[in-house]
Parts: structure tokens; C-alpha cells; sequence
């Protein structure tokens, strides 16, 4: 403290502590996302301060507190490239909060530290919405406003009290945030928004196919969409959620085929399966609805879709965040079934001079039948007899892929098998497909999981006046010729039983949170005020609704707060507590009787009480009355406990 600093705005010593954890909880998340020296400089500063505190915090000196700033500055802009980006403005938040440590000289210092640890905390919601993300920005909360309370209240309170005052605080506020969030104008798209171009990197199916790269994904056990069901549950072999379909091949990956952004011509058969698809974000345009779906949903968010006529349901751009869908998919459908001469062109060529083999077995067989459908299945028939293998891990192919997996290493995953069988049918003369997606799902608290592990590649051949008909070769390898590395794949999902309900039931936790938190769109807002009874709402209405909700939470608090009877005078309330404590004994101790005179009364009634009321009495009347400084909570607290 200088010579100039008025006595209120002096920073007590105790202060500094919780100044050094209100730091803490508001960057400690951050150093996941931001460079090591970053994180490093930070944490010196933490722990220097930290060794100044426990011998004699003093201001640093001008110089070093110019080099560390400098320092900072000259690090941050060598760092982002361009400067202009949420992530630098983090950092240099993050550098500010901690330098800023390094001159507390009033009350008016740590108030900024406490300032800018709020900003700091809301930071954290660009890198995760998730419940552990809302439960530590709910603990830093708490920290950074017990230490905002430590800064004017008893320097001698404990912590916890300290902490159960923040919570108390927080309690009620709590109210004003719900009708906020339920009232509050809804905006279309997150709210936490986060350019484009800085999304990290997503895993999940790519716009090609290459042998190993859905064998990549099987052991990966993030979750790709949820999925509920409205009107019935479908069966499990009807479980195919539809991706990119890929028609070109170079001889060494399959891309995307011949196509045009018309919805495709679908003769439905049935009744629908309606449902909710939750998509996780992936950073790609495809839209995986379970087959086949006619229109592209509406959405409530304005997002525009598109189906082209192989079924693929797209959007204009990238899925950037989490989205919901409703559907309506017809299990029992005809796609196609009068394909344009350019459309079964395409799907019949291949690469000249790659796997001669497999070409001479294909049209081998065109010998005993030309029927798509026998042709069909005598490849399904050649991996089902042939010795093949499913495996996680296949041998590396050659130039001359196909013939070296259908006649040499006889071991791959569903992309080797798909693409293989789409080869076969092209060599004799069967227009035909891959189509990427997913297969499956787990049933989980109402809805389904379909995580990244469940990618799956099959195949479609069109044939005259069915149109593209769906054929999965892998189901051809029997489940004897699974290898190791895939049954060690399924006894890791299928061990530990506790463990999988526990990942269960906090993913279910997860989407509930996702569902009626994350998910409160206008839609949504809409709904939720309609059976409320406000029709068609608008910014007008939702304001005046919202300050009068407000206003009268407002009135409800302070009619709480200054109700009649309730002890704001914590001196005063020690001593209630004192009476009540002798009353329990017998000891008559009437409202009006100020504590001097109980002291008095008691030398005689009760002489082996007196001393310790006599000293409460004394203190307590310096706490209400006296000049001076008077005695903190916690010595009347400490004479209470010998009462």
C-alpha cells in the first residue's frame, strides 16, 4: 500500500490467494488450446506471486513488468497468423489477466482480475458446450465471486463460508438466467458461432474410398448421429444410413460418381419409419438419413438441403455444428428403376489395364447366366466360399488392387469387399456402385447411437425396372473368418458391462443436454410459448413478456430477502444464536434485555456461564456500537462456540 491509497481501498492480504485461484480456474482449461510457452509464462507468474505472498507480496518493478509484456506481445504476434482471431484475443486476454498480477496495489487492481476472469470463462464455450464445460465455468463462477466477496467483506471469514455466500449469490440469480434463457429472442445457428475455417478437424467418413480407410474408423468410438423413432423401429437389417455414393475409379481410391441435384425418382412402397436424427458436426456436406428418403427435410434453422438422384442428401454448406433432422425413410423402395443411358454408362467403366484377373473371372461368368441378379450372386458366392477373411488389418495391395485381394491376400475390410464387387459387376457388364454410410446403431435410453466405429461401405447394381437394389458383400464372409484383430475389436466393446452402462448413461446425460439446453432453437422457443399460451411471438412480445417476468422475480427476491424477521446484522444474529443456545438450559433470556444487562443477571444465576456471555456481550457491543475498528465475525464466532 503507497502513501496515497485510502484506507477502503486497501488489498488485504488474504485477498491475494483467491485472486490467484480465481486465474486459475478461468486459464487452467485453456492450456489445452494454447501454445506451451503461452501456458508456461503463465504458470510462472502463478507461482511466483504465489512465493511472494507467502513472504511479503511486493508491486514488481516497472522494467520486468515492461519485458513480460513486451515479451508477451512480440510471442502472440509471431504465434496467430492472421492476428485478427478469436484465439489470439484469448491469449492476450490470458497474458493481461496474469501480468495484471504482478501489480495489485488497491482494491481497484484486483477488481479488474476479477473483471476480466469473467470475460475469460465465457471464452471457454468456443472450444466445448459439452456438461463438463457448463459444470467448470459453474466452479470458476463460484470462485470469482467469493473472491469479489473477500474483497469487501471480513478479511477473516473462512473459505468455505466465503464459498457458500458465492453459492447463496449464485442461487439467486439463478431465476433471472432461466427466464432469460427460456424468454430471450432466439437467434438461428449457435450462438457460439466459430469461423469456418478454424473448425478442427473432424472424424468421420471422406469423399472417397480407399482400401483401409473405413477400417481406420472402426476403432474409433465417437458418436456420429443419435437417432429416436417416432412411429416404429425398424429392423435391424433396414439399418443403413446413407452417405456419399461413389461411381469413379482410378485404381486406387473411389470418389464420386455421375450425378445430378435432382431428387431421384423413388417409388415408395409401405408406410414411412418418421425419426429424429441428431448429427454430430463433421465438417463434410453429406446428410446421412437412413435409406431411402424421398425430399429433404424441413429444418428449422433455414438450412438449405439437396437431393441428387442417387439418393445422397447434401447440404449447401459444410455441417459446421450440431444439427437435427426429422425424417420420413421408406425401407421398401424402387430407385431408379429407368436409369438414363449416361447413368448405367457410368457406372459400367473402368480403368483399362488394371486387374486383368478379376476382369477374365467376371465375364467368366456371363457364360452360365447374364442375369444381374446371379451374377450378383455368384460373387457373393465366390467370398462366401473362397477362404476370405475379415480383418482390421489387411496386407498392402498392389497396382493391381482387386486382383491381389480376390485371389492372393483374401483379407480386407468392408471397403476391400465392396469395391472388389462392384469391380466383378462392372466386368460383366452390371452397372454398379459403392455407396458410404453407416450400418447399425445401439439402442441406448430411448434412441439410438450410431458412432464412427459402425461406418460401413456396400454396394448397389441397378438392373431393368428395379432400379439400384442394395447388395452388402461382406455379410457374405462367415463369422468363423473374422481374424484377430476383429474379435479382439469385439471383446474390447463387449467387456467391462459396468463400464459400457456407465459410458451409456452419461452419453444419454449428454444428449438430454444437447437436446433441451445446446438445442433451444426458435422452433423450439415457439412450441415452448405456444402451450404457454402466447401465440405467434414476436421481438415485441418476447421483451414485454420477459421484463415482466423479470420485474416480478425481482419483487419475489426482495420481498425474500427483506422479509420480516430475517437477521441482517451479523453481530446481532451471534447473539440470537447465544440466547436460543441458553435458553435450551433453562435461561430465560426475554427480546428486550440488551446483552449487559443478561451478563449482569447471569453473575447470579448462573455464575458458570457469566464469563463467557459477559465477553460475547462485551464484543458484540463494540461490533454494534464502538468506534474504531470493530472485532471480526470470526472472534465473535470463537466467543459464540465457549457460550
Amino acid at each position: 500500500m503507497t502513501a496515497s491509497t485510502p484506507y477502503a481501498q486497501v488489498l488485504r492480504h488474504a485477498s491475494l490467494p483467491w485472486l490467484l485461484a480465481v486465474v486459475f480456474v478461468t486459464a487452467a482449461p485453456h492450456a489445452l488450446h494454447q501454445p506451451v510457452w503461452l501456458v508456461t509464462a503463465a504458470a510462472g507468474v502463478l507461482a511466483a506471486v504465489l512465493w511472494q505472498w507467502r513472504r511479503g507480496y511486493k508491486v514488481t518493478q516497472p522494467w520486468l513488468k515492461i519485458l513480460l509484456v513486451s515479451g508477451g506481445l512480440v510471442g502472440i504476434l509471431l504465434h496467430y497468423r492472421p492476428l485478427i482471431d478469436y484465439e489470439a484475443g484469448i491469449a492476450l486476454l490470458i497474458l493481461m489477466l496474469a501480468l495484471k498480477l504482478l501489480e495489485l496495489k488497491s482494491r481497484r487492481d484486483a477488481v479488474i482480475v476479477v473483471t476480466l476472469a469473467h470475460f475469460l470463462l465465457l471464452t471457454h464455450f468456443f472450444y466445448s458446450q459439452s456438461i463438463v464445460t457448463a459444470a467448470w465455468l459453474v466452479l470458476g463462477l463460484l470462485v470469482v465471486i467469493a473472491a469479489l466477496v473477500r474483497l469487501y467483506e471480513d478479511p477473516e471469514r473462512p473459505g468455505v463460508a466465503l464459498l457458500v455466500h458465492a453459492s447463496r449469490l449464485l442461487v439467486q440469480a439463478m431465476p433471472f438466467m432461466v427466464l432469460l434463457y427460456l424468454f430471450f429472442p432466439r437467434i438461428n445457428g449457435p450462438l457460439w458461432g466459430l469461423p469456418q475455417e478454424k473448425l478442427i478437424a473432424r472424424t468421420g467418413l471422406t469423399d472417397s474410398i480407399n482400401p483401409g480407410s473405413i477400417a481406420e474408423l472402426a476403432m474409433n468410438d465417437e458418436i456420429a448421429f443419435r437417432v429416436q423413432f417416432h412411429n416404429q423401429v425398424p429392423l435391424p437389417r433396414q439399418l443403413y444410413w446413407r452417405g456419399p455414393v461413389m461411381g469413379f475409379y482410378d485404381g486406387m481410391a473411389w470418389r464420386g460418381g455421375y450425378s445430378v441435384n435432382i431428387p431421384p425418382e423413388l417409388e415408395r412402397r409401405g408406410n414411412p419409419i418418421i425419426y429424429t436424427l441428431t448429427l454430430e458436426p463433421h465438417n463434410q456436406n453429406w446428410i446421412l438419413a437412413m435409406e431411402m428418403t424421398p425430399r429433404p427435410p424441413e429444418v428449422e434453422d433455414g438450412m438449405r438441403m439437396r437431393i441428387n438422384n442417387a439418393g445422397v442428401l447434401t447440404s449447401f454448406q459444410p455441417i459446421t455444428s450440431r444439427k437435427r433432422f426429422t425424417f420420413a425413410s421408406y425401407p421398401d423402395y424402387r430407385l431408379d428403376a429407368q436409369a438414363s443411358t449416361t447413368m448405367r454408362r457410368t457406372n459400367l467403366q473402368l480403368p483399362r489395364g488394371l486387374n486383368p484377373r478379376a476382369s477374365a473371372l467376371a465375364k467368366g461368368w456371363l457364360g452360365e447366366t447374364r442375369d444381374p441378379r446371379q451374377l450378383a450372386n455368384r460373387a457373393v458366392a465366390w467370398f462366401r466360399q473362397g477362404g476370405f477373411r475379415y480383418t482390421l488389418e489387411p496386407q498392402v495391395l498392389g497396382q493391381h488392387a482387386v486382383d491381389d485381394f480376390l485371389f492372393e491376400t483374401r483379407g480386407g475390410f468392408c471397403e476391400h469387399y465392396a469395391s472388389a464387387f462392384v469391380w466383378l459387376m462392372r466386368a460383366a457388364g452390371v452397372p454398379a456402385r459403392i455407396v458410404a454410410g453407416y450400418h447399425g446403431g445401439e439402442f441406448n435410453a430411448g434412441y439410438f447411437v450410431v458412432r464412427q466405429s459402425d461406418a460401413h461401405a456396400w454396394a448397389e447394381i441397378w438392373v431393368e425396372n428395379e432400379g439400384w437394389l442394395r447388395v452388402d458383400p461382406t455379410a457374405a464372409v462367415p463369422p468363423e473368418m473374422t481374424d484377430e484383430s476383429v474379435r479382439n475389436l469385439a471383446a474390447a466393446t463387449q467387456s467391462d458391462d459396468w463400464l459400457i452402462a456407465l459410458r451409456n448413461r452419461w452419453e444419454a446425460i449428454g444428449n438430454h443436454w444437447n437436446q433441451w439446453v445446446l438445442g433451444y432453437n426458435p422452433a423450439q422457443q415457439y412450441d415452448f410459448l405456444s402451450a404457454l399460451g402466447l401465440r405467434k411471438p414476436t421481438w415485441r412480445s418476447l421483451s414485454a413478456v420477459l421484463i415482466m417476468s423479470m420485474t416480478l422475480c425481482l419483487l419475489l427476491l426482495v420481498a425474500w430477502v427483506f422479509r420480516p424477521g430475517r437477521e441482517t446484522d451479523p453481530a446481532r444474529r451471534i447473539w440470537r444464536q447465544a440466547c436460543r443456545r441458553l435458553e435450551k438450559y433453562g435461561i430465560v433470556c426475554p427480546p428486550w434485555e440488551s446483552p449487559h444487562a443478561l451478563s449482569r443477571r447471569l453473575e447470579t444465576e448462573a455464575p458458570h456461564v457469566a464469563p463467557a456471555v459477559r465477553r460475547l456481550a462485551t464484543l458484540v457491543c463494540a461490533a454494534r456500537y464502538g468506534n474504531g475498528n470493530p472485532p471480526a465475525n470470526a472472534v465473535l464466532r470463537a466467543a459464540l462456540k465457549s457460550v
